[in-house]
């Protein structure tokens, strides 16, 4: 159950904190870091560990209810931060430049954080309890039920594009390898 919004708060802030050293970075080198060089690397490299982070891990414990690895709303927000912030790391390793396959991957990226974006608030719109387990009989039946199509809906349109993006970006790693390290 999300109650407050702690994970967008710290989302925010580490947002912040990435935005005044890329403007650092900006500032002194004089220009936008390109996505080759080791900063920008290093925020690539970041920012996809955590958005894989955030499809495994909390998937991973979201099917092994019997684990007692934490409370479920906590992971949930755990899965949001980084589901904002390493798309967001991985924005700003792009340099700004959006063509090819590292465009399309930004595409699908910008496309999952914003479904991910819709699917935290038809969420919330279902009464869960600390272990984010549903309560029955909060909401009128016709109205939970209608929370729960919606969500499975957007569970079928979420979960393909999440897919899609780490086919790509799997590939588009492979590619950034083989093209600017083993051809050198």
């Amino acid at each position: 159950m999300l109650r407050g919004n702690r994970e967008l708060w710290w989302a925010v802030g580490v947002g912040i904190l990435i935005t005044v050293v890329y403007g650092a970075v900006v500032f002194f080198s004089r220009g936008i870091p390109a996505a080759g060089d080791l900063f920008g690397h290093g925020l690539g490299i970041l920012g996809f560990i955590l958005m894989l982070m955030t499809e495994t891990l909390y998937s991973l414990r979201k099917r092994s209810r019997s684990a007692s690895w934490g409370k479920m709303s906590s992971w949930l927000q755990f899965h949001i931060f980084t589901g904002l912030v390493g798309p967001y790391m991985v924005l700003l390793h792009s340099s700004w430049k959006f063509n090819g396959l590292a465009g399309a991957v930004t595409l699908l990226t910008i496309i999952i954080v914003v479904s991910g974006i819709v699917g935290r608030y038809i969420f919330t719109r279902i009464p869960r309890t600390l272990d984010g387990l549903e309560i029955e009989g909060t909401l009128s039946e016709a109205a939970l039920r209608q929370a729960r199509q919606l969500l499975a809906l957007w569970h079928m349109i979420h979960i393909p594009i999440g897919m899609a993006l780490f086919i790509s970006a799997f590939v588009h790693i492979g590619a950034a390898l083989y093209y600017a390290t083993f051809l050198k």
